[in-house]
């Protein structure tokens, strides 16, 4: 398993709960947050590596993995596209990919939702802490980013088949969402 942009650890100790025993190279850009990670308890198995994700090879990630999870990662990327390509390229035939995102739905209500969160909870208790400026680059990137339909539709490009978008539920609904798909199990399969 690769969990990449695994910033403090939240999301491997999700994945290492939910998969006893599994290989998981956690890996992330941020030396601060590989620290606080690797401070934490780990199970056997769970290993840390400093990366920016478009230069995994660099740093010695190579695959083939069964499956690689992303949370909160693509939209802080230049290239996702290309960081797609990369991914798949790590995952053995018949690997999964699970992207949990900021993508918002594409509907006015969606982006209304996520600005008035944004500019009159998240934003003035984010400067009221000292991080306004981090919280005002979520906001502005959000809004950036590709719906979610699109970011499914670089999913499909890159390769990637049987690709479905998962809504998370609540106030978030049209927000956040969970993108999966699979790489092909055989090339032929990847170009039928």
């Amino acid at each position: 398993m690769l969990d990449l942009g695994c910033g403090t650890g939240a999301s491997t100790a999700a994945l290492a709960a939910v998969l006893p025993g599994a290989r998981i190279t956690a890996v992330d850009a941020s030396a601060g947050m590989l620290e606080r990670a690797a401070a934490k308890p780990w199970p056997p198995g769970v290993t840390f590596t400093r990366a920016r994700v478009e230069g995994l090879a660099e740093a010695g990630v190579e695959g083939p993995f069964d499956a690689v999870f992303a949370a909160y990662l693509f939209r802080n990327v230049t290239d996702p596209d290309g960081v797609l390509t990369t991914v798949r390229g790590l995952l053995a035939p018949g690997g999964r990919l699970g992207v949990h995102e900021y993508a918002l739905g594409g509907r006015r209500v969606d982006r209304a939702v996520w600005n008035l969160v944004c500019r009159g909870l998240v934003q003035p208790a984010a400067t009221a802490l000292g991080d306004g400026e981090l919280y005002r680059h979520l906001r502005r990137s959000v809004v950036e980013f590709d719906t979610v339909d699109r970011f499914a539709d670089r999913l499909r490009a890159a390769g990637f088949e049987a690709v479905r978008v998962l809504p998370v539920p609540g106030w978030q609904t049209g927000i956040v969402h969970t993108v999966v798909g699979r790489r092909p199990r055989t090339e032929s399969e990847a170009v039928a």
